[in-house]
């Protein structure tokens, strides 16, 4: 691929020494730095919502299993909050994402031409079209899917398996789980448990889609 310069001994068809004027140098090395600073921040918000996410849905669990009077619906709640904070946090993964892009296009051809290496003369067209208009290089569904893969997946399965607890604990003991009445212990109110039922499978079928459609390779990394 253009760019992946691979030593002095191993030149590609396109790519050639590139010189740098001090004033263009240090420019490019203070936006270089800035991103990366622009980085640092978003990955400490990044950790700052799974964090939130973790501690809600902890406490959630605690108030809804300490007493059981609590309803069971506590954990459809949680379930919604962590949706919630998921949106948030592929949003900020988006933004994070178009510093990194930034990044990783002078990692791959301006420091190496600094060192030496020979590249692809025309990459700044990259970073130039990167600077005037912005964009992260995934989609929503992506940044949603990335997220879930690395950390929601297994805070949905933890709250999916404390609300199978709550509707069992609920029941007296020697309870034999017999279907379809066993639905009706996801009753809420004027809701029928087949209905509730019904709504998590759904949700958490739109998850794994989610997850297992998301993009497995970095678009800068592709080739």
């Amino acid at each position: 691929m253009p760019g992946m310069g691979g030593g002095p001994g191993a030149v590609a068809p396109g790519l050639r020494d590139v010189s740098y004027s001090t004033n263009a140098a240090n420019a490019l090395i203070h936006l270089y730095r800035a991103e990366v600073g622009k980085m640092t921040a978003y990955r400490q918000r990044l950790d700052m919502t799974t964090n939130w996410s973790v501690v809600t849905t902890a406490g959630l669990a605690s108030f809804a299993l300490g007493d059981p009077n609590n309803s069971h619906a506590t954990f459809l709640f949680a379930m919604f909050m962590n949706y919630f904070f998921l949106r948030l946090e592929a949003r900020r993964f988006r933004t994070y994402e178009i510093a990194r892009h930034r990044v990783r296009i002078m990692e791959r051809f301006f420091y190496p031409a600094m060192l030496g290496d020979r590249v692809d003369p025309g990459w700044h067209h990259l970073l130039l079209a990167e600077l005037s208009k912005p964009r992260s290089p995934m989609s929503r569904a992506d940044a949603l899917g990335w997220r879930l893969n690395r950390n929601y997946l297994w805070i949905y399965t933890a709250v999916l398996l404390a609300w199978f607890a709550k509707l069992d604990l609920a029941q007296p003991k020697g309870w034999v789980l017999e279907f379809p009445e066993a639905l009706s212990l996801a009753d809420i109110g004027n809701f029928p448990g087949w209905l509730v039922f019904a709504g998590v499978f759904v949700f958490y079928a739109f998850l794994i889609v989610l997850a297992i459609r998301a993009a497995r390779m970095y678009p800068l990394e592709e080739g």
